[in-house]
């Protein structure tokens, strides 16, 4: 008969240890995210984006050891979150398209769009960055049009759904780039009831 084995030891504190560290990360997230919003690539430093967070830049290197790191984290958690978020708020089927063009255009007009744009604009000229930005924007991109196609009830059988689903997504995108400069909010609104009718039509 096999004796059973020691029963693991659980130290006092670990979960609370744990649990402070996964606060520290998420602080620093939204903390980048923030800063490359208003202060663009390069005025968000570790140290601008540590002292927002309140944390120490020895801590937030020992989450994310370079700049790099910490600000391509930062866009996918946000993208991950906004991204879940939709899926949460809006129902998903031909009844509910104008709440979905609402919400994947909010995606694209709210403070992560600034903050990937930013990132984008610094990949273009930084060798190391380029890479990792592009996989992680290739990757949310295929995310966001597979949401979309659910959240619209769309079906990509249909000769020319999945083009107009992918020209749904770039409108919303040319908004964000609009919104940067002034505020949108009125056009915005009418593009947005025309291209919920556009889909009716082509979705049926």
């Amino acid at each position: 008969m096999t004796r059973p084995g020691p029963a693991r030891r659980i130290l006092p504190g670990a979960a609370p240890k744990q649990d402070r560290s996964r606060a520290t990360r998420r602080r620093l997230l939204e903390a980048a995210v923030a800063c490359l919003a208003e202060h663009g690539w390069a005025g968000s430093t570790v140290s601008v984006v540590a002292e927002r967070a309140g944390v120490s830049r020895g801590a937030a290197q020992h989450h994310f050891p370079t700049r790099e790191d910490l600000f391509t984290a930062a866009v996918e958690y946000v993208a991950e979150e906004r991204s879940s978020a939709l899926r949460d708020l809006v129902p998903a089927g031909p009844a509910h398209r104008r709440e979905a063009v609402e919400g994947i255009v909010a995606l694209y007009t709210g403070p992560l769009f600034r903050a990937a744009l930013q990132l984008w604009v610094a990949a273009s000229d930084e060798d190391q960055l380029r890479p990792r930005v592009t996989e992680l924007e290739a990757r949310v991109g295929r995310e966001s049009h597979r949401i979309a196609v659910e959240l619209l009830g769309a079906d990509e059988s249909v000769p020319g759904v999945r083009e107009t689903v992918q020209g749904l997504l770039d409108m919303a995108r040319g908004l964000g780039l609009a919104t940067l400069l002034t505020d949108d909010t009125q056009r915005r609104e009418r593009v947005v009831a025309e291209w919920s009718r556009i889909l009716d039509g082509v979705l049926g």
